[in-house]
């Protein structure tokens, strides 16, 4: 440390933090670090006046007054742990003169602060939003906001029990449906800072509503700032902040895995501003991310870059029990990487490893002559791609055998790549895809399929599933011919069930689909994209839009009608 800072070293916990983190004793981020270096020169600038009432004044509320309220911890003091007191310094002890307001404000206005899952981002958030109440300036009102009101309400109702916790902050708010305010009817005050006099409140507000309710704030935060697609909610909160001295804007979250999203945009600046491409002297960065994705998997110690809390909030034993999921899951991994390693992922991985793909088996669709099977159409659009797919199974075996026909106009044949029209052509002449006249598939040729199973094997189709978003008039001609149909929804609910026991299936080689070439082809080409819900559903690899999943899409659509069907089909199987 400079001997500058020697003077401060003893009282500050910004220093040190740093000071630990820069020997080694404590481990962080090489992003973290580059936050070190812009802010150890502000105890040198003399225009930078060093100040820690303020801080100090937050940390000892939060820790004398704010009480934890969910298990492990409930109803225990929030004691502060060093990284979190080293966060809160660093945004309140930099002050500068103002010549428009003519007295000293906080450099720090602008706070971007992002930690893995389960580090205590949103208490300790809540906390310094219920701190800066108490301890800012008569007035103060404060916005918690997130891309849900569900989440935004996560964040208020922190607040609000720390409030009630406390006896002594309880008997001078109160709380309806509308916020958090100061004056208790049980205890009036006529003046004074918690009399009704103040004005100040703590309201929440969902942030696609607009910030309607975020007029003349002084204190903005937004959780999960990673689910946001774009600024459009953001810039009502920030522009409501405008008319204050002295601001406080904070997002807070994880990664995600939202492609293009907010956030994308958002740490793409920050870290042009840690690199020193672009000069943002108010904005905190405080960012806790892995220095790569290997040293994740070589080696736990390196966790606690991305999980400061780690060992006293958050659990090894959680992280280490994610880590061993993720390394057979594809969805776990994405979800894992991203929430509690702070490592961006596409939100259109691709599926499946080559290896889970591979299976040579074939059957001959005369094994299951007289069988019942569950059926599944994809018809897509009428000038592209379709496919139709039956499932199959027998009595005391765990596989699932499935038998398939893929269908496609004559016109989008013409307008393919030489290597694609000549493997159509050669799918073709091996009856693996039926081809209609002119630009639209006939789609009465698949109901056809299905028909010549049962005139040909006997086969009786007990239920086939269909995108509830197409195919009606089709629906209806098969229901004509007898067949029994279902919608099954492409959406996340749907899907992601289904689509994770595929996966399942396809690595311990239970489907057996016949060796055909055009589901290789489609389970190649799948993507898996991943909501907040650790959901998932099957999406073309990024940038491939040309190639076709429609297969892989049958099969899962074929397993979605399994599941919800499977008593009663496997009483079918056993007969």
């Amino acid at each position: 440390m400079n001997e500058i800072l020697y003077p401060y070293l003893n009282h500050s916990y910004l220093l040190q933090y740093i000071s630990k983190c820069r020997s080694g004793e404590i481990l962080v981020g090489q992003e973290l670090m580059q936050e070190f270096d812009r802010i150890l020169p502000l105890f040198n600038n003399p225009d930078v006046k060093i100040d820690f009432e303020d801080a100090h004044k937050r940390i000892k509320f939060i820790e004398k007054e704010c009480k934890h309220f969910e298990a492990p911890f409930a109803g225990k003091p929030f004691i502060l742990m060093l990284f979190q007191k080293a966060f809160i310094e660093s945004i309140y002890i930099f002050k500068v003169w103002d010549e428009e307001v003519t007295r000293w404000v906080r450099l720090i206005q602008d706070v971007l602060f992002l930690v893995a899952r389960k580090n205590g981002k949103t208490p300790l958030i809540s906390a310094i939003n219920l701190a800066e109440f108490f301890c800012g300036e008569m007035g103060t009102k404060i916005l918690c906001a997130s891309n849900d009101y569900e989440q935004a309400d996560l964040m208020f109702q922190a607040i609000d029990a720390m409030r009630e916790e406390s006896k002594t902050l309880a008997k001078v708010t109160r709380k309806n449906i509308k916020g958090i305010f100061f004056g208790n009817p049980k205890r009036p005050k006529k003046r004074g800072k918690f009399s009704y006099q103040n004005k100040g409140s703590i309201r929440k507000i969902s942030a696609k509503t607009g910030a309607k309710e975020g007029r003349n704030i002084k204190v903005g935060a937004v959780d999960e700032v990673h689910e946001l697609k774009d600024n459009s909610s953001i810039m009502p909160i920030r522009q409501a902040l405008s008319t204050q001295d002295d601001p406080l804007y904070i997002e807070l979250t994880t990664e995600g895995v939202v492609n293009d999203g907010y956030l994308d945009g958002r740490l793409k600046e920050a870290r042009q501003v840690l690199n020193g491409e672009l000069e943002r002297p108010r904005w905190r960065i405080w960012l806790y991310t892995q220095d790569s994705e290997k040293e994740v998997w070589q080696d736990e110690k390196t966790w606690v870059k991305s999980n400061p809390g780690v060992g006293v909030i958050k659990k090894w034993s959680f992280l280490r029990k994610m880590i061993e999921e993720a390394r057979t899951d594809k969805a776990m991994r994405v979800f894992v990487l991203s929430k509690d390693f702070n490592i961006k992922q596409n939100n259109a991985q691709a599926w499946l490893n080559h290896e889970d793909i591979i299976n040579e088996e074939v059957f001959d669709l005369e094994e299951f002559r007289g069988c019942f099977a569950i059926g599944g159409v994809d018809l897509s659009k009428t000038g592209d791609l379709a496919s139709a797919r039956v499932l199959l199974m027998r009595k005391g075996d765990k596989k699932k055998y499935t038998y398939q026909k893929y269908f496609i106009p004559e016109s989008k044949i013409e307008n393919m790549s030489t290597e694609e029209k000549r493997r159509f052509e050669d799918w073709i002449r091996n009856d693996l895809v039926v081809v209609s006249p002119g630009n639209e598939n006939d789609f009465s040729l698949v109901t056809k399929f299905f028909v010549s199973l049962y005139r040909d094997y006997g086969i009786r189709v007990y239920k086939t599933g269909y995108d509830k978003w197409s195919a009606v008039y089709w629906s209806k001609e098969m229901e004509d011919f007898g067949f029994d149909t279902v919608k099954v929804s492409q959406e996340f609910s749907s899907m992601s069930d289904p689509m994770k026991l595929v996966e399942a299936d396809l690595r311990s080689k239970l489907i057996n689909y016949n060796n055909n070439p055009i589901d290789k082809y489609c389970l190649e080409n799948t993507a898996l994209e991943l909501n907040s819900r650790m959901e998932i559903r099957p999406v073309k690899v990024q940038d491939q839009d040309d190639k076709k999943i429609d297969g892989a899409v049958t099969l899962i659509i074929c397993y979605r009608v399994y599941i919800d069907n499977r008593s009663e089909f496997m009483q079918l199987v056993g007969r």
